[in-house]
């Protein structure tokens, strides 16, 4: 199994009218609930458009994003699937039901991560 993220930039879904918000939430949900229940579902949500703060390497905190930052992520979803084409099928029901093209990217594996995070005595 690998782990995709599903996202999409802040201002995709600025096209729908705020009388189509509900259902395009309704649509989204299902998918999700869909994916939960096919037992991929990892974690997602969206973000809070500009609300960003960076931290510097020296732990300086700059509230941001910066200027120049053209596109920020605007929600995703990690989903755990077995291939590249689960991924993008999944990407393409949640581009569905937002209304709005998805971005896929498979989040590198990390074999001690996965050990940190699981459970004691499994």
């Amino acid at each position: 199994m690998a782990r995709y993220l599903i996202s999409f930039d802040d201002g995709a879904m600025d096209h729908i009218a705020d009388g189509d918000l509900a259902a395009v939430g309704e649509a989204a949900h299902a998918v999700i609930q869909d994916a939960v229940d096919a037992g991929v579902f990892v974690f997602g949500g969206g973000l809070q458009r500009q609300q960003a703060s960076i931290v510097g390497t020296d732990g300086l905190v700059t509230d941001g994003p910066y200027p120049e930052t053209k596109e920020v992520v605007g929600g995703f979803v990690v989903v755990d699937v077995a291939s590249r084409e689960e991924a993008l099928a999944w990407a393409a029901k949640i581009a569905g039901a937002c209304r709005c093209a998805q971005e896929v990217r498979e989040i590198m594996a990390d074999p001690r991560l996965d050990e940190m995070l699981r459970p004691a005595g499994r």
